[in-house]
């Protein structure tokens, strides 16, 4: 298809939290929302297939977040991608592609969201995730700050999860 085309969109209530290290469910104002600390790292994986109108471009990911309180400072958040090909992936260990990653700032109004955007060159940082292929996408909050500057010390909350073509 085209570029700008939404290829795949992810809500809380789809995490399948890893065994640890995850992000825990929770609401604000009755929204769902996944709370990563602000003092260590967490994660949420979701699964999916990317679908037939992807047409071989890189990804952007755009993560909706919110603070638990915080209204200066930044986030880091890193994601990445597992492809899942027939025949070839052993499910039994991740294979996650090097994770990339972006900041996002709180708003100066507590309550309002901030987009984060993550974006993939298509080839070995998307894992060579084909179509038609299942993926799992990690999303992490890089609290302890080794990736990229973190200094909000609140919860940062998920909202939402959507992927374009690039």
């Amino acid at each position: 298809m085209a570029t700008g085309d939404t290829l795949g969109v992810f809500t809380p209530y789809q995490n399948e939290p890893p065994a640890t290290i995850y992000a825990t469910l929770d609401t604000r104002n009755a929204h769902p929302c996944l709370d990563f600390d602000g003092s260590a790292d967490e994660e949420a994986v979701f699964t999916s297939i990317l679908p037939r109108h992807y047409g071989g471009g890189g990804l952007t990911v755009y993560l909706h977040v919110g603070f638990t309180s915080a209204t200066t400072g930044s986030a880091f958040w890193q994601v990445g991608i597992e492809r899942m090909d027939d025949g070839t992936l052993d499910l039994d260990a991740d294979s996650i592609a090097a994770f990339q990653g972006a900041a996002g700032n709180p708003n100066a109004t507590n309550g309002v969201m901030t987009l984060v955007t993550v974006t993939f060159t298509a080839g070995a940082q998307m894992d060579s995730l084909a179509v038609g292929e299942m993926f799992r996408l990690k999303v992490r909050r890089d609290a302890d700050g080794t990736a990229g500057t973190d200094d909000v010390t609140t919860d940062a909350e998920l909202f939402g999860i959507e992927i374009k073509e690039t």
